[in-house]
């Protein structure tokens, strides 16, 4: 009797992610200080962010307003009324030895947002992932380590309090997450919607938007979350996809192998690809918590609520449902062309302009986008005017000009705008398409060329791009490739 060999475990991965978005203020958020960033180290501080005694914080209006509408782009429900708190720990990035956050009142809970991944096939797959919470607080100073030598002693620590006191929300998603690319796509997603909203840059590498992961293993099926483990130190969507599919393996290889996991927090180290623990997690009751006492409760009423919900602009997936419904653009081409709101509102300004909307997209997300990455620009720096890229789609849909003629006067439209048709009849420039004139020209080149005529014709038919390139080269690119394609055809077969 043979034995069948025991089923191997499946293992499913429950993610969460914490991600605190800086907010595009002029000043922080509890005194006047700059948020300016790159300035010299100490130099946007006042008393108020240094921790001095006998200073009293006064919240940024802005922040408020800003957190609101995050909140409400998230479909989150408003708190009506939410209050700060104190979070204590002692570092030397935090002069007061605690953070004004928001605990238990929280001004928005209980959103959403739509993720929408595309396959190399351009299958699409959607799915909501819940938004926990979303609460301010003020950030902390930088530590700068320096020095050569640890072991040595020889090391040593810089702090720099500009940062402290820049005003934060940090939003917290519920564990609906399952895979690394979905976490990316969240995150992706989060900061298109601040990007919207104009409420900070969502920059990465300044440090504008920061995620930590929880990442937990369980088996399929299990309903018990397993031991969670948070991941920091991530400064790309990259590395978040990365960092999370490495500690699934990590984590699933520990369980196989019976070695326990430890709820810690973990760092992602880019040159070794892994993650390294860092330090045990603290818990709630680490930070003692309790109501900032100098600081009054918020009140949010329903109008200025509302008032401020009838200032939010066309969000990334309404834009998206929108562009394919009805404008009836691919799910890829939706992403590219939603993913930078001034990009959108480049490309429906082409399109109300009477453009083409396949054409449209297709050159903002083709030579432009192109042009824009070699010459390290944003679309807002384009000479090239939306109505006058309409005018150039209209002059290759009419057939005025080629497609090639069209990229080859693309330049310097981009660098200098004005009117495409103007230029084209400038530079004399506008498509042959009489059949007569053709058919004369290709009369004159296979004459010009009876050696490469007669191998053709003996069965050299690749031949037929010679005569196609001479063509072009004869007419300086201007004949219809359409219609010269079908009347040389004709005429080498004699």
């Amino acid at each position: 009797m043979t034995v069948a060999a025991p089923a191997k475990t499946q293992y499913e991965a429950v993610i969460g992610l914490e991600t605190h978005c800086q907010l595009s203020t002029e000043t922080k958020i509890f005194c006047s200080s700059s948020t300016e960033f790159g300035a010299d180290p100490n130099t946007h501080v006042d008393p108020v962010c240094l921790g001095l005694p006998g200073t009293l914080p006064v919240l940024n209006q802005k922040v408020l307003e800003y957190a609101v509408k995050a909140g409400l782009a998230l479909n989150c429900t408003i708190a009506p009324y939410s209050k700060f708190d104190r979070k204590q720990y002692f570092y030397p990035d935090l002069p007061k030895n605690y953070q004004i956050s928001q605990y238990d009142l929280p001004i928005a809970e209980h959103g959403w947002l739509e993720v929408e991944i595309v396959d190399k096939q351009g299958n699409v797959t959607r799915k909501k992932i819940g938004i926990t919470r979303l609460h301010m607080e003020e950030d902390a100073g930088k530590l700068v380590h320096a020095g050569a030598d640890r072991l040595a002693g020889s090391t040593y620590s810089l702090v720099d309090y500009n940062r402290a006191g820049v005003p934060l929300v940090e939003i917290v998603s519920e564990p609906d997450i399952r895979t690394g690319q979905e976490a990316a796509e969240y995150a992706k997603e989060l900061r298109r919607i601040i990007r919207y909203l104009g409420i900070g840059d969502g920059n990465m590498q300044e440090g504008s938007l920061r995620c930590d992961v929880n990442v937990s293993v369980r088996p399929v099926g299990q309903k018990a979350f397993g031991t969670k483990v948070e991941i920091k130190n991530m400064n790309s969507f990259n590395a978040i996809q990365r960092a999370i599919e490495y500690e699934i393996e990590r984590q699933i290889e520990a369980i196989e192998t019976g070695e326990p996991i430890v709820q810690e927090t973990r760092l992602w180290e880019e040159g070794s690809q892994r993650t390294i623990s860092m330090r045990s997690k603290e818990g709630s009751s680490d930070y003692r918590y309790f109501p900032e006492p100098d600081l009054t409760p918020i009140v949010v009423s329903a109008e200025q609520r509302d008032s401020w919900k009838g200032e939010l602009p066309e969000l990334p997936a309404q834009k998206r449902h929108r562009y394919e419904t009805e404008l009836g653009l691919s799910p890829y081409d939706t992403q590219v062309l939603t993913d930078d709101r001034p990009v959108a509102e480049y490309f429906e300004a082409t399109v109300a302009a009477g453009a083409d909307v396949k054409q449209a997209a297709n050159w903002i997300m083709g030579d432009i986008a192109a042009w824009l990455k070699n010459e390290k620009k944003s679309i807002a720096d384009l000479a090239l005017q939306p109505a006058e890229l309409a005018e150039l789609v209209g002059l290759i849909v009419d057939n005025t000009i080629s497609g090639k003629i069209a990229k080859d006067i693309l330049p310097e439209l981009l660098t200098a705008g004005g009117s495409p048709k103007a230029l084209v009849e400038q530079k004399g420039l506008v498509q042959i398409s009489d059949p007569g004139a053709i058919e004369a020209m290709i009369r004159e080149l296979l004459e010009a060329h009876p050696t490469e005529l007669e191998q053709f014709r003996a069965g050299k038919t690749k031949l037929k791009g010679f005569f196609v390139g001479q063509m072009m080269k004869k007419s300086g690119g201007r004949v219809d490739p359409k219609l010269t394609n079908q009347l040389l055809d004709k005429m080498l077969q004699g």
